[in-house]
């Protein structure tokens, strides 16, 4: 008998449309920097999240480099960050020579706790912005973080790469804060194979950054640099591509949404086991659904580990929870804010030490999902 099919987190997805806009491209000799798909991609995830301006670039990260240096970033500045996040999210503030300060998540979302953040605020007044992340697509207590980060007269970056078609009250993620970034990355919910969208509805901020990203060249016959560039701009072929992503979005996010409530009616017979909480007052694009195991599953042995590997063993992707920032070598001077523990940790730890990540992509099929939850049920049996 052979090896069963390989069941993926979150794979890429392409639609056929794709391939329409890349020949456009190909047919006008536009393959290269810049060209009509970066300016309509542009346009068309700037209307579809609901910001007024975007600038497409080379990656998410890049995207979080620059929104970084237009909050005005440098040597020493205090940046409040999620810290239950990947490291792509933070990383950017270090590129500046910032000074990175983490939060701590809270329990109802996973995001970054408010009241983590007013404590944060209170033991470090000279912050000049907060770096949040919606992890997993989930969007974050935003009235609470907006209120704080107002009352504070300090700009709120958002790191929406996860949650790109989530909402809060209506409102797209990645709009609130004074700049937003998205990611399409390959395991993203549309992907450009690579690359990353800065949206703001400050024109200005905008032609900066798409300035500083195609190496900051001044407008001149010769090659003039009074500052320092990047070579961040979005190729017209990857462009291409995320316009054919983006036509299929709803559809890939009503899919994601349908996994999660697959999981969810599995697992509900099974108290030890917890989905991945959503946020009441907003709509998740559920990227990735996760579960937690309880205390007391962890006691009987069944640990994320053990789950991880019965599902490898079945040839199934999945995977651990973000590992918080405030645990990495790389950031282990820097200082952590909690207010709240759980089993005597910060509830990032928690989270990170009885989590897992189940396969999320859109091409899994009820039969899929079906030896994915069966796998897991057996191991409580």
């Amino acid at each position: 008998m052979g090896k069963q099919k390989r069941i993926f987190l979150s794979s890429p997805t392409m639609n056929g449309h794709e391939m329409e806009y890349i020949q456009e491209a190909f047919d006008t000799n536009w393959v290269a920097p810049l060209g009509k798909n970066v300016d309509e991609f542009e346009n068309e995830l700037a209307a579809y999240v609901g910001s007024k301006h975007a600038a497409a670039l080379s990656a998410g990260t890049a995207a979080l480099h620059l929104a970084v240096k237009l909050a005005g970033i440098g040597p020493g500045d205090v940046v409040l960050s999620s810290s239950l996040t990947f490291a792509a999210t933070c990383n950017p503030v270090t590129y500046e020579g910032g000074k990175l300060v983490f939060i701590d998540a809270e329990k109802d979302t996973w995001n970054m706790s408010p009241e983590a953040l007013e404590e944060g605020f209170r033991k470090y007044p000279e912050t000049k912005a907060v770096l949040l992340a919606h992890l997993y697509g989930t969007p974050a207590k935003m009235d609470e973080i907006m209120g704080i980060c107002e009352k504070h007269g300090v700009p709120l970056i958002e790191d929406a790469a996860e949650a790109l078609g989530s909402t809060y009250k209506g409102r797209g993620c990645g709009t609130f804060g004074k700049y937003g970034i998205f990611s399409f990355n390959g395991n993203k919910i549309i992907t450009t194979s690579g690359g990353g969208m800065l949206v703001s509805d400050s024109e200005k901020d905008i032609i900066k950054a798409r300035f500083w990203a195609t190496q900051a060249r001044e407008a001149a016959r010769h090659y003039e640099h009074k500052e320092i560039g990047y070579n961040y701009r979005m190729s017209n072929i990857v462009a291409g591509i995320g316009r054919g992503q983006l036509l299929t979005l709803d559809k890939y996010k009503e899919k994601k949404q349908y996994i999660y409530r697959r999981y969810q009616e599995a697992f509900a017979d099974i108290p030890e086991i917890r989905m991945n909480p959503l946020n009441p007052e907003g709509e998740a694009n559920n990227w990735l659904s996760c579960i937690t195991l309880e205390p007391e599953c962890i006691q009987r042995g069944i640990s994320p580990l053990v789950i991880m590997e019965a599902l490898e063993k079945e040839n199934i992707e999945s995977r651990p929870i973000w590992k918080p920032m405030d645990l990495q070598p790389v950031y282990q001077e820097n200082d952590f804010i909690q207010v709240e523990s759980f089993n005597g940790k910060s509830i990032g730890q928690d989270i990170f030490d009885r989590g897992v990540c189940l396969p999320s992509d859109v091409k899994n099929m009820d039969e899929d999902m079906e030896r994915v939850t069966q796998i897991v049920k057996s191991l409580f049996r």
